[in-house]
């Protein structure tokens, strides 16, 4: 009878842990999400010289178990999303969204390996533009 009891306290403790955990998860995520998605926003301008993206939860009820769409407007062009962008497009995105999360997490050092070879002459100086704005922070 102790033993069981024990277990069920052990147990109780353990879901309590979990919650707590999942809790403060969400709260740290959605934090970083916001301030990620606002610099991809910026980030998205400043590298194609206009347009608009953003990113969004596709289940904001459940944001640790959700995944995340990327819609991105080049200038002059429809929103849609990032699978139906050009390769230079997607990589430009993609970009401004490793960035993003940098401007938000920075991390110690990052390597980029072969990023710009999908850029043509235009988006590279603006891809050297960014990565230059990064060596001052």
């Amino acid at each position: 009878a102790a033993q069981v009891q024990d277990l069920n306290q052990s147990k109780s403790q353990l879901e309590q842990l979990i919650e707590r955990i999942n809790s403060e998860s969400r709260e740290k995520f959605q934090t970083t999400f916001d301030q990620v998605r606002i610099h991809f926003q910026e980030l998205f301008r400043k590298l194609f010289g206009g347009g608009k993206a953003d990113i969004f939860l596709e289940n904001p009820e459940d944001i640790l178990e959700s995944g995340i769409e990327i819609v991105a407007r080049p200038p002059g062009k429809e929103t849609r999303t990032i699978s139906l962008l050009s390769g230079g497009e997607k990589s430009m995105t993609a970009i401004a969204l490793l960035f993003a999360v940098f401007q938000s997490k920075p991390s110690p050092f990052c390597i980029l390996d072969e990023v710009a070879a999908a850029l043509d002459e235009a988006n590279n100086e603006r891809f050297n533009l960014i990565v230059k704005q990064f060596q001052d922070i």
